[in-house]
């Protein structure tokens, strides 16, 4: 129940605190979860993607997943796996919108129920 709530705080921050032209992404650098991806970063100018970065390497039980989370000011297209590793990124332009971004790294209908919600009281604070 801490991480709903830590997306959630999250979220509310960077869409009540950001201006209209600025990029907030989710960051992290070779995390073992998402979950442990729940940091927003405000991208410069020339940063327009939100980048999530998967690998893992290992077989079995001996498996490693790693995921980095960053703005970016390109987007890369890899989609490689050669079996004992493999690498994947996923580009996306809209503040937040990185929040899972790998196939394999899921996010619940919660999570992002509540970060609608979040959105929407924001809106409705500023008077819109």
């Amino acid at each position: 129940m801490k991480a709903p709530l830590l997306l959630l705080a999250a979220l509310v921050l960077a869409l009540c605190m950001g201006t209209a032209s600025s990029l907030t992404c989710f960051s992290c650098k070779d995390a073992t979860s998402n979950i442990h991806c729940l940091g927003t970063t405000k991208c410069s100018d020339n940063e327009k993607y939100c980048l999530t970065t998967y690998s893992t390497t290992g077989m079995g039980s001996d498996k490693n997943q790693r995921i980095t989370k960053k703005c970016s000011a390109y987007c890369p297209t890899i989609d490689l796996n050669i079996g004992i590793a493999g690498v994947a990124t996923s580009c996306c332009e809209s503040s937040l919108c990185n929040f899972s971004g790998a196939s394999s790294v899921k996010t619940s209908a919660t999570i992002i129920a509540l970060g609608l919600l979040a959105s929407l009281a924001c809106i409705l604070s500023m008077g819109f």
